[in-house]
């Protein structure tokens, strides 16, 4: 297994943030590897500490490297942390205290504070598992739990005029299971259909990480991003990810139909809880 190495992202705030040109808000904000074969890659956003990355094993097994407790000042990483992984290849066996998950396209898994071990494999090293992962603080233990992808809450969103019909789907949600501080799951757009998310809104009270995938090579996404009144925007690619402080608006226009995933942490666990920013007031 490679060595790694934690992408350290400091808190900023939004008057810095309005100086930065192009390449300083990449790397303020832009996680522009997240899969790496045979890697547990991580970057760690103090904003509401939120740790997340990618776990690609292509071969051999993988676990989480003792560089993640490290940066937490643990033990052991899950010690004080809860996780939620999404499986984008292959199937993979997640295995957790010695207990062990199936985990296809698709599915998801959350470990509970207290989880001392998980082990990642590939079932098939052809088509390595691309398990993308995020970490919140957890102040109480519970239950490991595969969430199957038939098995989340899918709810269909948006208006056609608007190109933002979409299909969002919670993994985990109160109303999957229970977590601390972490919600999890994907938005799919509509064939045909770029904006998500929108309408343009902003979470005071938590933070989020956006990771974009089903983009081809040459597609991209504008990720708008700052205060409404001083938006900035990034470009994104396929299987990167973007880091959203709770004071900054977000929304995001692809060349192409595409999916994300959107986890965030925070003071509660209320998924709608949301500041919407009407277009009219954007610059």
């Amino acid at each position: 297994m490679n060595a790694t190495v934690i992408d350290m992202r400091e808190a900023m705030h939004p008057a810095h943030v309005k100086t930065l040109g192009t390449a300083a808000l990449r790397q303020q904000y832009l996680v522009e590897q997240v899969f790496v074969p045979g890697t547990v890659t991580a970057a760690y956003a103090q904003e509401d500490r939120m740790v997340f990355g990618g776990i690609v094993p292509d071969g051999e097994a993988l676990e989480l490297p003792h560089a993640l407790a490290d940066a937490c000042g643990t033990g052991f990483f899950l010690q004080r942390r809860e996780l939620g992984l999404l499986n984008f290849g292959g199937p993979a066996w997640v295995d957790a205290d010695g207990v062990r998950f199936d985990i296809g396209e698709l599915d998801a898994l959350y470990l509970g504070a207290g989880t001392r071990t998980a082990r990642f494999v590939s079932r098939d090293p052809q088509r390595p598992a691309k398990l993308y992962y995020v970490s919140a603080a957890a102040h109480q233990p519970f239950p490991a739990r595969k969430v199957a992808r038939e098995e989340a809450l899918s709810v269909k969103r948006g208006d056609r005029n608007a190109s933002n019909c979409r299909t969002v789907v919670r993994y985990l949600a109160p109303e999957i299971l229970p977590t601390c501080e972490l919600v999890m799951g994907i938005v799919a757009l509509d064939e045909g259909n770029v904006w998500s998310p929108l309408p343009t809104h902003r979470h005071a009270r938590r933070s989020e990480v956006y990771f974009h995938y089903g983009l081809e090579p040459d597609a991209a996404v504008i990720f708008l991003i700052g205060e409404p009144d001083e938006t900035r925007h990034i470009i994104v690619r396929n299987e990167q990810a973007v880091i959203v402080p709770g004071w900054a608006i977000h929304s995001g226009v692809g060349t192409s139909s595409h999916g994300v995933v959107w986890a965030m942490a925070g003071e509660n666990l209320d998924i709608g809880d949301m500041d919407f920013v009407p277009t009219s007031q954007l610059r």
